[in-house]
């Protein structure tokens, strides 16, 4: 896309693979060829000096995180303008992927997953480290098990939101996350919990809807699980107890998943299997040395598997791009309606009140209207909101100007520049509007203008992604 970065550090980008609270992630590949997931921080916190410092903590401690089920950070610069991390690029679907293509994991593969995620989680701990964001868009199924991603990155952003946000998904937070206290080993153990009923019934134990609705249920009621198989819904149960001190350690949940065949490669269904294989295969070959625009990932709409739902940037484009196209047909019709009100100010036959609102309105129509396109154009959600209502304005403003010309006077004639001006260039003007008006309310243009999506892209490796306030 125009506007992205083509290189950060020593990582080349091919494409962007998602968004979130922190910044935008891309798939890049090292010197040599490797894959990896390039994460960027956005500039309005790396203009933040407690932010950089936070970060560069938390970005050295996750660099000492190993083990075989989390996504290596394999480099980073805390330093840079702006800040950026690496991590290693796991080509499989996320679980939140996975489970709305594929229906629920059948009970052996939640066994597996929990086992993976259990020792994933127990290799982030053994750092001093905690997730504080593990939800079902943070794990990645690999063919070999399941991958950790996004540790311990989210409580960087504590220094930026402070206390009027809790940095955590709705439904996947506990309850003393949600309460904005104290979060330790114990708080992952309960994320966990949802993940795994999530894996095994396709929705989360607290529901879906209004986020604040949702960490309500998480705080304060019992987890709904049903659906889930009779021999893992104890330990779940268990996970997910609101006292911290009640909930099991990750050796007491890996004793119980009985994870013998956890490296099987046939662990999973046919189906995420295939978007597996799918995914690896599409990043398999490396580019050709010294390729200056090596090819994008397959991103939704190609004929390669359906990744997650892809960046803002990837989605809507067309119909932004009508909107702010014709907004911008509207400005020559504007410009003349101006002209014409400006010369009739000194006319003895219309009010010259009438004129002078006209000419007034008109300027402003045209700068809002030529802004909001522009802005449109940039993603900006601002602009998409000043296209929609001076669409509005200028679709009433042209109709009416027809009314005005015979009320003060004016015949229904084409003979002359001004009747031509009033009963044709007005209307096709107020006609153009209306179009950029309802195209930029469309919800693919809000989507275009989305500056952070929770949704990861291929492979899920999304970024800091944030819930919801807490009531």
């Amino acid at each position: 896309m125009d506007g992205d970065p083509r290189r950060i550090g020593p990582y080349r980008l091919i494409g962007q693979l998602g968004s979130g609270g922190m910044g935008r992630v891309f798939l890049g590949r090292s010197r040599g060829g490797r894959a990896v997931a390039v994460k960027v921080v956005h500039a309005e916190l790396a203009g933040d000096a407690e932010f950089r410092r936070r970060f560069a903590a938390e970005v050295e401690a996750a660099r000492r995180v190993g083990g075989f089920y989390t996504a290596e950070v394999v480099d980073a610069d805390a330093g840079a303008d702006p800040p950026w991390l690496a991590t290693a690029y796991i080509p499989g679907p996320s679980l939140a992927e996975a489970v709305t293509a594929h229906g629920p994991l059948p009970p052996a593969a939640v066994r597996v997953l929990g086992a993976g995620l259990a020792e994933g989680l127990a290799a982030i701990h053994s750092t001093g480290l905690v997730h504080r964001d593990l939800t079902h868009r943070n794990v990645i199924l690999a063919d070999d098990g399941p991958r950790v991603i996004d540790f311990g990155i989210a409580k960087a952003l504590d220094t930026v939101h402070l206390s009027t946000r809790v940095i955590g998904t709705p439904g996947f937070m506990s309850p003393e996350q949600a309460r904005a206290g104290q979060v330790g080993p114990e708080s992952d153990v309960f994320s966990l919990g949802c993940v795994l009923a999530y894996a095994a019934t396709g929705t989360g134990p607290f529901g879906g809807g209004r986020a604040d609705l949702v960490v309500y249920r998480v705080v304060h009621e019992e987890p709904d699980l049903g659906g889930v198989p009779a021999g893992l819904a104890p330990l779940l149960r268990a996970c997910l107890a609101k006292n911290p001190a009640d909930r099991p350690g990750l050796d007491d949940i890996l004793d119980q998943m009985e994870a013998a065949d956890a490296g099987a490669t046939r662990w999973l269904p046919p189906g995420i299997t295939a978007m597996i294989t799918e995914r690896g295969a599409a990043i398999r070959t490396p580019a050709p040395p010294g390729d200056p625009e090596p090819p994008r990932p397959p991103m939704r709409g190609d004929r390669v598997s359906p990744y997650a739902p892809v960046a803002p940037s990837e989605r809507g484009g067309g119909t932004a791009t009508a909107a702010a196209t014709l907004a911008l047909l509207c400005i020559p019709g504007l410009l003349a309606m101006i002209a014409q009100a400006a010369a009739l100010l000194i006319d003895p036959g219309p009010p010259a009140w009438l004129m002078l609102t006209n000419l007034m309105v008109g300027v402003t129509e045209a700068v809002v209207l030529a802004t909001g396109a522009l802005l449109l154009l940039r993603h900006h959600a601002a602009g998409r909101w000043m296209t929609a209502v001076t669409g509005g304005s200028v679709a009433l403003h042209g109709m009416s100007a027809g009314v005005q010309y015979l009320l003060t006077g004016g015949r229904l004639t084409l003979a002359t520049p001004v009747s031509v001006l009033i009963f044709v260039i007005s209307p096709l003007t107020a006609l153009a509007a209306a179009g950029a008006m309802l195209m930029a309310l469309l919800s693919s243009t809000g989507r275009w203008c989305l500056r952070r999506s929770r949704a990861g892209g291929p492979g899920g490796q999304a970024l800091g992604q944030r819930g919801g306030a807490v009531p």
